[in-house]
């Protein structure tokens, strides 16, 4: 195959997984203090990263991201929440596949999800995009104690975060089933 046709696979693949993610998005989110948490674009994560790698995923969730936003069914958060987490599972898969040379082992990369989203995107969250948009409300849990803000949130963040990246394991292991992986789908190794 050549390196056009799976630049324009992975692009047709980025396309239908996004918009998956905004589709479901009205159905499946939960306000948690001032985000809106929303399981679907980890289980995307998960899929993006396993399937695509670490660009692609963080392109997805921006993409998810913004069009959220512009429905208003989403906040400023969901950029640290959807972005690192697609980020690490891409990574994640990648080191596995290099030391463990079976896709299914790679698989349980989706299970990093929530490591992206809830330690690297809900610190962000808190320290740089809260203070950046004034955020009372994650401010003044800010102030009460910087320790109980950031375990407040990365425990609300991983409700979303876990969740997501189960059912994100599930499909994966269901595509696994009938043969639908990176290398099948680009010819990978």
């Amino acid at each position: 195959m050549s390196a056009e046709a799976v630049y324009v696979k992975k692009i047709a693949l980025v396309s239908v997984l996004s918009a998956l993610g905004v589709v479901m998005a009205p159905f499946l989110w939960f306000p948690f203090l001032t985000t809106k948490a929303f399981p679907g674009q980890h289980m995307i994560n998960a899929l993006t990263g396993v399937l695509l790698g670490p660009l692609w995923a963080a392109i997805a969730a921006l993409f998810i991201g913004i069009i959220r936003n512009v429905l208003g069914i989403g906040t400023v958060y969901a950029f640290p929440g959807g972005i690192p987490g697609g980020i690490v599972v891409g990574i994640a898969y990648w080191l596995l596949k290099r030391f463990r040379k079976t896709g299914k082992t790679a698989l349980v990369a989706a299970f990093c999800e929530p490591i992206g989203t809830v330690f690297i995107g809900a610190t962000l969250a808190l320290y740089l995009v809260a203070p950046w948009i004034g955020d009372v409300r994650l401010l003044s849990q800010l102030k009460e104690g910087p320790l109980i803000a950031l375990l407040t949130l990365w425990s609300g963040w991983a409700l979303s975060s876990v969740s997501g990246s189960i059912l994100g394991f599930v499909i994966l292991l269901a595509l696994n089933q009938v043969k639908i992986s990176r290398e099948t789908l680009f010819g990978e190794e």
